[in-house]
């Protein structure tokens, strides 16, 4: 799937295992990525690369997949107020 690009043609991947799709995903993603949680009561939107502890206080962090992450989970919640 990943290896012949077809994530392309789809606006989301399901994948049976968190690491079965989300590996492959971050690296695809460079960075922009938005990991999304569906079918819970709440929006749960995180950026790809999780908390990243491990770069907090060294000036290497990126901000693009956190705003990614906050667009996404406010575009959830629009949608689903317009639909209730």
């Amino acid at each position: 799937f990943f290896a012949f690009g077809l994530e392309k043609k789809y606006d989301g991947i399901l994948a049976c295992y968190h690491d079965q799709g989300l590996i492959p995903f971050k690296l695809i993603s460079k960075g922009k990525g938005v990991n999304f949680t569906a079918n819970l009561p709440v929006v749960r939107c995180s950026p790809d690369h999780g908390t990243a502890f491990d770069i907090v206080g060294k000036g290497i962090a990126d901000y693009k997949s956190l705003a990614n992450a906050f667009a996404l989970a406010i575009r959830i919640v629009k949608n689903r107020k317009s639909k209730s």
